[in-house]
């Protein structure tokens, strides 16, 4: 698709705390079979531990993504988690049934129809930020894992926004506003992370990735990352 063919459109802020990484992102342009238009769908995901635990559930998550999508043509973001998380269960349920796997991952699935300006998502556990006209819209995720959950298994909700012309559509992991840092050691937190977003976002999208960088860096100091962190941008 020529349009996220285009660097000016997105940015993709990727930082893994090890060489391999629990955070992953995934891209792909596909005709529906129902559709006369192409999606692109774009999954910020965090899946459940970092380094080759973490690599290894983000395998697992990007294989069932290609499924449901490419082989099983599903296509709303929704089913596409049902389906993912189903197919994640199946695979990581053990022959002790007693033991309680908890493996999973957190994501925000979009599909963007950019002909038409249209955009259909699903949130698990991890929000959607759209920013427009100087503020920051909001969508709050359902509040569940792609994967085994203690509660009822009940389907992701289906959530859909009209796009205009400047909006921004934000997805993340935790990574960022969970990492330690600054004079007193503590959490980045949320309220500064997306303020730091709406401060910059009528810069570049090459220049809003390396601001986020060197906040980033800045506030970690000399400590540790402590987790995974993905970021990423894309200009309607």
């Amino acid at each position: 698709m020529e349009y996220m063919t285009d660097d000016k459109n997105f940015f993709i802020l990727y930082k893994p705390k090890d060489i391999v990484s629990g955070d992953f992102y995934y891209a792909l342009a596909h005709k529906p079979k129902h559709s006369t238009n192409e999606l692109f769908y774009i999954c910020t995901a965090d899946c459940t531990g970092h380094g080759v635990p973490g690599a290894l559930m983000s395998m697992l998550g990007i294989s069932n993504l290609n499924e449901s999508i490419i082989e099983k043509d599903v296509y709303e973001p929704h089913e596409i988690l049902n389906h993912v998380r189903t197919g994640i269960i199946e695979s990581l349920d053990s022959e002790d049934k007693n033991e309680e796997n908890k493996d999973g991952m957190d994501c925000v699935l979009c599909a963007f129809d950019f002909k038409n300006n249209k955009l259909e998502f699903a949130a698990a556990n991890n929000p959607l930020w759209i920013y427009r006209n100087g503020e920051m819209i909001e969508f709050k995720p359902d509040k569940m894992p792609v994967g085994k959950y203690h509660g009822e298994l009940n389907s992701f909700t289906k959530q859909q926004v009209d796009l205009q012309k400047g909006d921004i559509v934000y997805s993340f992991t935790d990574g960022f506003a969970d990492q330690f840092g600054g004079e007193k050691g503590k959490k980045f937190k949320y309220k500064p992370f997306q303020e730091i977003l709406k401060k910059n976002a009528h810069q570049s999208m090459e220049d809003q990735k390396r601001v986020l960088d060197e906040v980033f860096e800045n506030w970690k100091g000399d400590l540790e990352q402590v987790d995974d962190v993905l970021v990423i941008g894309v200009k309607i």
